[in-house]
């Protein structure tokens, strides 16, 4: 990096502060639209402010199954349409705490407390300034969260295994790290990380794929799951200039706060029958990319995704076959080459889609 992290992070409060106004001013087609959010999603959005879901900027939707009740961490909360968009899913009886560092998004956050309160006949969220790099320094209690969730934020990181390690500390055991982020399909260059621009943009912060799984393997978090990706177009001109052959992704991933995972899909023999129990999700879940679990029929897993189902707030809703007494060798494909589908980005004036 060729900016210090205190220059960088002036250079991100001002983008998102002063040179963004609204969503229309982004530069890609990082930001969802709105054709590509559920149905069951849509009614609650609607009942946020409208200029809240003015500064919205982010790049995924970051809304897992089973929230009643769940404490939720916002990691750049920004003006805070995903804090009041999971308050309506927590419930009464859960918290949803967003994280941000500028100011102005704050304040846009803030202001609407009063108004999402009465909208939703209960007051469940609260706001905390600083920087993700540093959540120890907050008012917050190790593993005192089920979910922390962040929406294209952690590429603005300069220090994104300290992030990672933060986060770990405040889940609770089994609860998850779901995320929406920027991914490149290489290493992004020296001389473009320096860009404000380009930054602000969630493009030259961007990790390699590979080294974030090396950095999420570091952290603690030993399997991450990739749960959806699609391509990101650089619709301006200049921009795509400077990328080149760069090629941008928008994932979302989930990583589990469990110890002792192993590193690689291993067979144990081992298998899970998805009840049908979740609301919404009747027929199927789609646990991750590679895992689409229909009701009532016996599916063989890995053992990393065994304990990840027995482990977390998942686990009332299966049964489970087998332990780990008998090993069977490695799953096919188990990873090792580019995990996104899809085209390389092109210059155009697309809409966005998810």
């Amino acid at each position: 990096m060729s900016l210090p992290w205190p220059a960088m992070q002036s250079a991100v409060q001002e983008y998102y502060g002063s040179t963004l106004s609204g969503t229309e001013d982004l530069r890609t087609t990082a930001c969802c639209d709105s054709s590509s959010v559920p149905e069951a999603l849509k009614p609650l959005l609607a009942r946020i402010h409208p200029e809240v879901l003015s500064r919205y900027y982010g790049c995924g939707l970051v809304a897992p199954p089973l929230l009643e009740g769940a404490r939720v961490l916002d990691l750049g909360s920004g003006s805070g349409r995903d804090v009041y968009l999971l308050a309506q899913l927590v419930g009464a009886s859960g918290e949803v705490v967003g994280v941000d560092m500028t100011p102005e998004q704050l304040a846009v956050a803030e202001a609407h407390r009063e108004f999402h309160a009465g909208q939703f006949g209960y007051a469940n969220v609260r706001f905390l300034a600083g920087t993700i790099e540093r959540l120890e320094a907050l008012d917050l209690d190790p593993a005192s969260f089920d979910v922390v969730i962040s929406n294209c934020v952690v590429n603005l990181s300069t220090d994104k295994l300290a992030v990672l390690q933060g986060v770990k500390r405040l889940l609770k055991p089994g609860g998850e790290f779901f995320f929406a982020d920027v991914y490149a399909d290489r290493r992004v260059p020296q001389a473009l990380q320096s860009d404000p621009v380009l930054y602000g943009e969630c493009l030259s912060g961007a990790l390699y794929w590979n080294d974030f799984l090396r950095l999420s393997r570091q952290a603690g978090f030993i399997d991450p799951r990739l749960v959806t990706d699609r391509p990101l177009a650089i619709t301006d001109a200049e921009l795509a200039a400077k990328t080149g052959e760069l090629r941008f992704f928008s994932a979302t991933y989930r990583l589990f706060n469990i110890d002792g995972l192993e590193d690689a899909c291993e067979d144990h023999g081992q298998a899970v029958i998805y009840r049908g129990s979740m609301a919404g999700h009747a027929h199927q879940l789609v646990f991750d990319k590679h895992h689409a679990i229909d009701a009532g029929r016996v599916f063989p897993v890995c053992g990393n995704t065994f304990r990840m189902l027995k482990e977390s707030r998942l686990a009332a809703h299966f049964e489970f076959i087998g332990d780990t007494s008998r090993h069977y060798g490695l799953f096919p494909d188990c990873g090792g080459v580019l995990p996104f589908d899809g085209p390389a980005p092109v210059l155009g004036d697309g809409q966005a889609c998810c």
